[in-house]
């Protein structure tokens, strides 16, 4: 298993084989990891990038980064559509 926790801005907060993240723009993230993970299985939830506090709802989604194999592509939303928001990805390959 794999494993990123992101931050708000895209910032790579911690990981198990996750080599950066990105903000690509609002709500809109990608996140490497050291491997091949498009055939892999992806689990996001929005959640606190640090050990305190709660952030906003939100909904998350996850797909396979198209055309680049070692990636995730993550959205998040708030009620209004795309929202910057903190998540946690595991990816099980």
């Amino acid at each position: 298993m794999l494993f990123a926790v992101v931050d708000a801005n895209g910032r790579l907060v911690r990981g198990l084989g996750a080599t950066s993240a990105t903000r690509l723009a609002a709500g809109m993230y990608q996140v490497a990891f050291d491997q091949d993970v498009a055939g892999a299985a992806y689990v996001g939830t929005v959640g606190p990038a640090t050990a305190s506090g709660l952030v906003p709802q939100g909904v998350i989604t996850v797909a396979p980064r198209s055309g680049i194999a070692n990636a995730v592509f993550v959205e998040t939303h708030g009620a209004s559509g795309h929202a910057d928001r903190p998540f946690h990805l595991a990816v099980l390959a």
